[in-house]
């Protein structure tokens, strides 16, 4: 007898929420849209969507949702940020607003908008190494990167940059998982089906 599908949210205050939905029930996930306790308390695995990292830190305290999320969080749901997600799941972010929260759920420090303003945005092929050898198309929009991980930080993708150099822009810690790039602006469903991997095996 199969095991039914794991019910993963995405976190519906902003942003490419939408998106993630199609995506999560296109690898088999039951995906719904969180924005009460109640909704967050019956899923197994949460998405933190690509959007403005300075609004949804102020909507999760409109929504008091901040505190919940941090705390499932705390105690092992697993967790996938994109763009403005991955400023939310690190433990300290760069260039932004004084009154900004964000979970520390990765050990990491990112710097926020680092790619550059809107007109900035890029498309690139990566390789992101527990997808396999094909390369992802990654789209990058006012995205941010990792400056700095700690030791327990598994860096699954860099790019490189318009200063020269190569930045982290997909990491793993545990049961969370952050990329700078949005996947779920392209056909490409293979970050979404590696986090339902991870949900479910932390739900076996």
């Amino acid at each position: 007898m199969s095991r039914p599908a794991p019910t993963i949210g995405v976190l519906a205050l902003q942003g490419d929420v939408h998106e993630h939905l199609r995506h999560l029930e296109e690898v088999g996930a039951r995906a719904v849209r969180v924005r009460r306790r109640p909704e967050l308390d019956a899923v197994d695995g949460l998405v933190l969507p690509g959007g403005e990292s300075t609004a949804m830190s102020r909507l999760l305290d409109v929504y008091d949702m901040y505190d919940p999320v941090a705390e499932r969080i705390s105690t092992g749901m697993p967790v996938y940020g994109s763009c403005a997600g991955m400023i939310l799941l690190a433990a300290d972010v760069l260039d932004t607003r004084a009154d900004a929260t964000w979970f520390s759920a990765i050990d990491m420090t990112v710097r926020r908008n680092a790619f550059g303003r809107q007109v900035d945005s890029f498309e690139t092929d990566l390789v992101v190494d527990p997808l396999g050898p094909e390369p992802l198309r990654t789209v990058f929009i006012r995205a941010p990167w990792v400056e700095t991980v700690g030791p327990e930080v598994e860096v699954l993708a860099s790019v490189r940059a318009s200063d020269g150099r190569d930045h982290v822009v997909a990491v793993r810690q545990g049961d969370a998982l952050a990329t700078s790039f949005h996947p779920e602006v392209t056909t490409d469903v293979r970050v979404h089906r590696y986090f339902l991997d991870m949900v479910r095996a932390a739900t076996s």
